[in-house]
């Protein structure tokens, strides 16, 4: 039990905006185990030893998608923290999302590390109007806004705070 004042570790996460040349979002699947809803989030994961941010979203683009030697973008958002228990150690996640634009192509996951294939369930190509209308639970929360105003406006010039 975490007593209110102290300090929690930090998990630190970049995630990756990743948009096809048709402007669709990629995102990733996990359902929830105890009451079966479907969780899409972007790419991404935890900083190993030694990594930037931008080190660890290239990183996690090559294993999750098989994509290598992507020109990473700014970052344009950026998650407000939250908590997160893993092997029985509460953990305070923040998290960086950076854009990447590609090609259209076919995802590779043949890479995934073992949690990863544990927990993804699907991945899959969204268009912001199909975000829009979906039930299943996104990550960040406000993902058809957010996705829809960064297409159209453009990168901020300084990242948008957002919850998840």
């Amino acid at each position: 039990m975490t007593l209110p004042d102290e300090k929690l570790p930090l998990r630190l996460s970049a995630r990756v905006v990743l948009l096809d040349d048709a402007d669709r979002l990629l995102l990733f699947s996990a359902r929830n185990q105890t009451d079966g809803s479907l969780r899409w989030f972007t790419v991404g994961g935890g900083l190993g030893p030694g990594e930037t941010h931008e080190q660890a979203a290239l990183r996690e683009l090559r294993e999750e998608t098989g994509l290598a030697d992507v020109d990473l973008g700014p970052e344009v958002w950026r998650g407000r923290p939250w908590t997160t228990t893993r092997d029985g150690i509460t953990y305070e996640v923040r998290q960086r999302y950076y854009l990447a634009r590609v090609p259209s192509f076919t995802v590779d996951t043949s890479a995934f590390e073992e949690v990863e294939r544990a927990a993804i369930t699907g991945h899959r190509w969204w268009t912001a109007e199909e975000l829009a209308t979906t039930t299943d639970l996104l990550r960040p929360a406000g993902l058809p806004s957010l996705l829809g105003a960064l297409i159209a406006d453009g990168s901020p010039a300084r990242p948008i705070t957002v919850a998840g």
